[in-house]
Parts: structure tokens; C-alpha cells; sequence
């Protein structure tokens, strides 16, 4: 019996043991870091992800407060889109060719705007149209796609823009006309575009 003991014993104990050899072995093979993945498309650059959204602009009774970190382009455009909040509704409104006033640089107001209208007037204010644009016009403005802090969406029949978070409307709730709109919007059926860089 003496062997047959000794034979479970050393057949246990050789059992044991490569379960240890084979449980540090996959051990180092997962502690090991594995080389990063190869991420270029063959022009030798590297995968660079998006950065981060910016931060969201404020509602406050009505106007929108621009976040600290907004480039400057951007805080004149959410200056602009103020200046004409509850203005409104008229069609056509807002496409006269800009004249600027002397006495105050600014650009003068209609007495309503359109949506394009209303669109086109917060983008002058960061300098990005010279005159106002109709929505057609818009669908091949700028760069394609959405922008990180400004976005227009547009057709033939409507536009309106996204600026640092909050959309720039002049269709929803809160009446006719241009105004900061919590709610969101189905984009589907509108081209996306937006300023370079931004």
C-alpha cells in the first residue's frame, strides 16, 4: 500500500504543480503590456480621438451666458443671437445687406428676422458671414459636419443653429421668432455644418 500512497502523493503534487506553472505562465502572459495597436492608415499618422465637448452655455431669463472657456468668435456670436432675442418672427427678415452704425460699430437691426435671418446675424456678430444668407445657402456654408461649439442645421426651408450647447431658434416653445430654446430638435432631414476650428 506504501506505493500506491505514494504514487496519489506524487501524482497530486505534479498535478498541483502544473496548475501552478500554467496559472503564472497565463499570470505573466496578462501582466505583460501588449504593444499599442497600429492605429495610423498607412500615412503614418496616429489616431487622434476628438477632444472634449465644451462646456454649455447658460439660460438666463431669456439670453444665454457664453462659458468662460468659449473662444472669443464664439462669446460674439452668443452676443449677437442676444441682441435680437424677441424680436419677431417676419418672413424675410434679417436679409438686408449689413450696414454698420458709426456711432456704435454694431451692426444696425431689422425690425424681425427669418430663421436664416436670425441665424445669419449671430454669425456676423463672430465675424463669419460679411450678409446674411438664405437656409439653401447655407447648406454648403463652411465645413461640413458639427462643429465643437457651433453647429448649424438647415435645408432649403429652415435653419437654425447650435452655439456652445443651446440652440438658436427661431421655431418651438417660448414663441415666434429668435430665441434660445432649451429643448432639443430633431436634426434628421438637415445638413450639418460649421465654422472651421469650431
Amino acid at each position: 500500500m506504501p506505493p500506491l500512497v505514494s504514487r496519489q502523493i506524487r501524482l497530486r503534487a505534479a498535478f498541483a504543480v502544473a496548475c501552478l506553472v500554467a496559472g503564472v505562465g497565463a499570470a505573466t502572459a496578462v501582466a505583460e503590456p501588449s504593444p499599442p495597436a497600429d492605429t495610423s492608415d498607412g500615412g503614418g499618422a496616429t489616431f487622434q480621438p476628438p477632444p472634449p465637448p465644451p462646456e454649455k452655455a447658460t439660460l438666463v431669463d431669456g439670453r444665454v451666458i457664453a462659458p468662460a472657456s468659449a473662444p472669443a468668435r464664439v462669446k460674439r456670436v452668443i452676443d449677437a443671437a442676444n441682441r435680437i432675442v424677441e424680436k419677431p418672427y417676419i418672413y424675410g427678415g434679417g436679409h438686408k445687406p449689413y450696414k454698420v452704425s458709426a456711432a456704435s460699430a454694431l451692426v444696425k437691426l431689422d425690425r424681425g428676422y427669418d430663421c436664416s435671418g436670425s441665424v445669419s446675424f449671430a454669425l456676423r456678430g463672430g465675424k463669419f458671414l460679411r450678409n446674411p444668407l438664405d437656409s439653401s445657402s447655407f447648406m454648403s456654408w463652411a465645413r461640413r459636419g458639427k462643429g465643437r461649439w457651433i453647429t448649424v442645421y438647415t435645408n432649403p426651408g429652415h435653419a437654425y443653429v447650435v452655439i456652445a450647447g443651446l440652440r438658436f431658434d427661431t421655431s418651438g416653445r417660448g414663441g415666434k421668432g429668435p430665441r434660445w430654446r432649451g429643448e432639443r430638435r430633431s436634426s434628421a432631414g438637415f445638413v450639418a455644418r460649421h465654422p472651421e476650428g469650431l
